[in-house]
Parts: C-alpha cells; sequence; structure tokens
C-alpha cells in the first residue's frame, strides 16, 4: 500500500467499526451482518458508499485502478456491504475531453451466496460526490458549487447526465428498489434529481443528502442578531410579508401549491449539523415551519428569489422548497476540534456513519398539510 495514502481513505481503518464488527460466522472474512430496517444502519451504508464515490475519483486520478487490484481503495467501501460497481457517471474535463471526471456511480446490491435480498434493502444506490478540493480539478466542482449559488444547478452538464443515468435505471426497475444519496455538492444534485422525479415522473425515491447546501441569509442573521425573540419576530414578519406578496403574484402561489402536492409523498432524508453553515438554512427553514401562523403557511412554499423572476416572466423554484422531509440534526462535536477545525468537522461526511451513540443526534419529520 502506498505510503502517501490517506488513512481516512481506507475502509479497515475508517469504516463504520460497528458494524464491521458484525459478522455472520465466526471469521474475521465472513460477510458483515446489515439490518436494512434499522436506520443507523441505512444511514452509515448510504454514507459509505457515497464515500467510496469519492475515493473512486482519486483512485483514477492516482491510477490505482490501473495498477493491482489491491492497490484500489473504493471497491471496499461499497463491497463490504455486498453492492458491486455496475455504472461510473463521468463528465469531460474543459480543456482537455479525453479525460473523463468521475461524480458519481451506480451500486447493485448483490447477497451473499444463498441469501435473499432482504425486502428493505435498495437494489440499486446511485450516489454523487461532493467538492474535492485538492483534486487538480477542483474548477470543475466549484463551477457547479457556483450554480447552486445561482440556482442553476438543473442546467449543468453533470445535472443532465445524472437524470439521465437514474432515468434509465428507473425505466428497468420499479423505484422503490432505488436510492439517491450524496454529500454536500452530491447532496444537491441528488435532490435535484429526486425531486424531479417525483414532481414529474411520479417515482418516490429513497434519498439521503448528508449536509446538503442551502443559499440562505438564516446563519448571518443568527450571527448578527443572538436575540432568538428578535430573530422570531424578523422571520414572522418575512413569512407575512411573502404571504402577502403571494396574494398579489396568484399564478406563481398557484404554481408551487401544485408543486407541493406533488412532491408531498417524497421526504428524502437530510443529514445535517447545527454547526454547519452550508446546510443551517435548511434547519431554519424547517423549524420556522412549526413557528408560523396558519395564516402564513403558505409562505413556506415562496421563496423572494422566485417571486421576483416570476415577475419578468420566469418560473423558477428553490430546491430547499419542499413539502416533506426528514431532518436529521447532529449536534456532536470532537472536543479536540478549534475554530475553523469545527467548521470543517461539522460538515464533514465520516460523521455520518458513527454509530448513534456516537451522535447528538434529532430526528424530525416535517410534511405540509
Amino acid at each position: 500500500m502506498d505510503s502517501n495514502v490517506d488513512l481516512a481513505d481506507r475502509f479497515d481503518i475508517s469504516g463504520p467499526t460497528h458494524i464491521m464488527s458484525r459478522r455472520s460466522g465466526v471469521h474475521h472474512s465472513s460477510a458483515m451482518v446489515i439490518d436494512w430496517n434499522n436506520e443507523e444502519d441505512r444511514r452509515c451504508v448510504a454514507a459509505c458508499v457515497v464515500k467510496g464515490t469519492y475515493i473512486l475519483e482519486d483512485d483514477r486520478t492516482m491510477c490505482r485502478m490501473q495498477a493491482a487490484e489491491a492497490e484500489a481503495l473504493a471497491p471496499a467501501w461499497w463491497e463490504s456491504f455486498h453492492f458491486r460497481l455496475v455504472d461510473v457517471l463521468k463528465e469531460e474535463s474543459f480543456r482537455r475531453k479525453s479525460v473523463k471526471l468521475t461524480f458519481g456511480a451506480i451500486y447493485e446490491h448483490v447477497p451473499p451466496a444463498g441469501e435473499r435480498r432482504d425486502p428493505c434493502a435498495p437494489q440499486y444506490i446511485v450516489a454523487f460526490r461532493g467538492t474535492m478540493l485538492p483534486h487538480p480539478k477542483v474548477i470543475h466542482d466549484v463551477v457547479l458549487d457556483l450554480q447552486i449559488l445561482a440556482n442553476t444547478l438543473e442546467y449543468s452538464r453533470r445535472s443532465h447526465r445524472a437524470h439521465k443515468a437514474v432515468d434509465k435505471l428507473l425505466g428497468t426497475i420499479d423505484s422503490s428498489a432505488v436510492w439517491l444519496a450524496g454529500h454536500s455538492l452530491g447532496a444537491s444534485l441528488a435532490l435535484e434529481v429526486g425531486r424531479t422525479m417525483m414532481a414529474e415522473r411520479g417515482f418516490n425515491l429513497s434519498t439521503f443528502l448528508f449536509n446538503p447546501p442551502h443559499v440562505s441569509p438564516a446563519p448571518a442573521i443568527n450571527k448578527i442578531l443572538p436575540c432568538e425573540g428578535l430573530r422570531k419576530e424578523i422571520y414572522a414578519k418575512s413569512a407575512r410579508v411573502k404571504a402577502r406578496l403571494g396574494q398579489f403574484l396568484s399564478p406563481h402561489r398557484e404554481r408551487m401549491e401544485a408543486l407541493f402536492e406533488r412532491l408531498s409523498p417524497w421526504a428524502p432524508n437530510l443529514y445535517v449539523h447545527d454547526m454547519d453553515v452550508i446546510c443551517q438554512g435548511f434547519v431554519h427553514y424547517f423549524e420556522q415551519r412549526q413557528q408560523l401562523e396558519e395564516r402564513c403557511r403558505s409562505a413556506t412554499t415562496l421563496s423572494y428569489r422566485d417571486m421576483f423572476f416570476s415577475t419578468i416572466g420566469k418560473e423558477k423554484e428553490r430546491p430547499h422548497l419542499l413539502p416533506s422531509a426528514t431532518l436529521w440534526k447532529n449536534s456532536s462535536m470532537d472536543r479536540d476540534a478549534h475554530g475553523i477545525q469545527k467548521l470543517l468537522a461539522a460538515h464533514e461526511l465520516q460523521q455520518w456513519w458513527k454509530p448513534d451513540g456516537e451522535l447528538r443526534m434529532i430526528a424530525t419529520r416535517y410534511s405540509f398539510a
């Protein structure tokens, strides 16, 4: 093994030890036992498969896939849970068209010999990686990050490729057998694909979104206004303003209400850390829904940006506008982390394959009635 390999990329060292210790036999090499009815196991497996998608691109960049099979680090992150790689989702480099960057992959669940697939287990997982800052071609990811800010991710080549792959997969099997999963930028892709599949085709895909980005002024407002009472008053007034504007922009409001009706059966799992400024907006969006007065409930379907675009004849909708979701909020933190380290740790994927006992996690189910 290369001495320069990051130990965090090695499944045997950094993987979910609480699951790795569960074996179907007495030998260390025997198959891991996964409880597919258990939310903790489902979360850990989904997070590990996304981690493997990150390392898949590292293996390609470092030519580990072309070397001996034992050199590739990525396969252990999905093969350990009885999955096999069936398709790699790539996009062309800006300058060198011959270079294909891996941003996602499709994995098929293949139970151990003599066993049948558990009805709660996915037949396929479609996983998307996030931004890879140390990567030599990180500019590709940064461009997508900027498109998230501009709410134009759906027009990107990466999004088009992701939709095409999921469309093809759903043309052959039942949608209940497919999971979507992603971290950070990859979570935005999974959210955009899952949202479209539900809104346009009625496919309700189980979706696992780890630290999904949400463009929101909420983190800045919370920092500037430490008084919770004052913040609640501002947010309540903002909701009332949205509701009143929605009365004047009735076509846009009715369109959004119809969209919420179509999306309501789909409830993606959003895994966020309360110190992660990148996804704090989701915490704010859903928690405010509980505090709004009934007459302002329609404000949760609206955003100022979307209403502005509707006035100039462009209908859009912010991807965070979701009628249903399960919000998993983690508040745990490494005691040895300080300053910027805490902020970076709050956004890391590895927290999500830890056991529940190591996380201070609260789950809240939201639905729009």
